[in-house]
């Protein structure tokens, strides 16, 4: 087995191991296909961590918590920049790591008193509340003061988008699982960023499917990385008359508090790594499933183009 936790060498090397890892691969992300085959044609296997699941479906370790904490907390940090005497550029890199959510928050704390904004602290809405992600990013909107914090769900979103609604906050995270086989419309669209009436002046993506057509939140394309937190896609009027829109879009949040956060998922994993070996459970066997029948789904020339797919953390 090779254990890994992110990227393999882009050498386009054929893989004979079975590799234990965040692929990317499963959800028709970018040169999917050809991942596979790398796999594939020397009989190496993907035992996807980002597909490990119980008998209900549910995944038994991930990084959910601390994505939508630490997301939430950059998505403050980047409306305090905004908010600041000089803020004719948004939220600059690199992030400074923390050792852990305590001090990420104290940190936040005293950059939104620094800002000395009026009101002190913004108002957040979060999008799929109710998951490992919305419940961390919720915590940390708390922790940190936010204003207000409006909180949905299924419930709230499924007579399907686009939600006007959602551009009433200061800053809107998107912690959503997208149902991979049934994605939802649209939550917000570029033309609504145009309406005078918008107040959203941050999105924060944990998903990072910006270049997937099934986004919920198509506002960008590119990501974002702890040298580059923030991408802004418009830009402020001088006299303030149009507000700027900066977004967040990195998709290695965890990292920017790695003790806390590698413990979490140690601790939930380390019992299903452990039982690997000899005799694979239902839990590893589910995944070893999976990577053949996306092998096989990478394989078939069906001659259309496969039905995007996506998720949060």
């Amino acid at each position: 087995y090779q254990r890994r936790v992110r990227e393999l060498p882009e050498d386009g090397s054929e893989l004979s191991h079975t590799h234990v890892y965040f692929a990317h691969c499963f959800k028709y992300q970018n040169e999917w296909k050809s991942m596979m085959e790398r796999f594939g044609k020397a009989g190496g296997r993907v035992l996807d961590l980002e597909f490990l699941t119980d008998d209900n479906g549910r995944r038994v370790a991930a990084f959910g918590r601390a994505a939508g904490f630490i997301g939430a907390a950059v998505g403050l940090l980047a409306w305090a920049e905004q908010k600041s005497a000089d803020n004719a550029a948004p939220l600059a890199g690199p992030l400074d790591y923390h050792a852990d959510y305590t001090a990420l928050v104290d940190y936040v704390k005293a950059r939104l008193a620094a800002v000395g904004a009026e009101p002190a602290t913004p108002s957040v809405h979060i999008v799929g509340a109710l998951g490992r992600c919305g419940r961390g990013a919720t915590e940390c909107a708390e922790r940190c003061g936010a204003r207000s914090i409006l909180k949905w769900d299924m419930a709230e979103t499924a007579k399907g988008g686009p939600f006007p609604e959602l551009l009433e906050s200061d800053v809107l995270l998107n912690a959503i699982l997208l149902n991979a086989d049934d994605p939802p419309p649209a939550f917000v669209t570029l033309p609504m960023l145009a309406k005078e009436n918008r107040k959203t002046t941050v999105l924060v993506d944990v998903s990072c499917d910006g270049t997937n057509p099934t986004n919920p939140v198509p506002l960008y394309t590119d990501g974002t990385t702890f040298q580059v937190p923030v991408s802004r896609e418009i830009a402020a009027d001088a006299d303030a008359s149009k507000l700027p829109f900066d977004v967040v879009a990195i998709d290695h949040l965890p990292s920017l508090v790695p003790r806390e956060s590698s413990s979490e998922f140690a601790e939930a994993l380390l019992p299903h790594l452990v039982a690997l070996a000899p005799e694979r459970t239902r839990v590893w066997q589910r995944a070893d499933d999976l990577f053949d029948a996306k092998l096989a789904e990478a394989r078939a020339d069906s001659g259309t183009a496969k039905k995007q797919k996506s998720d949060d953390e």
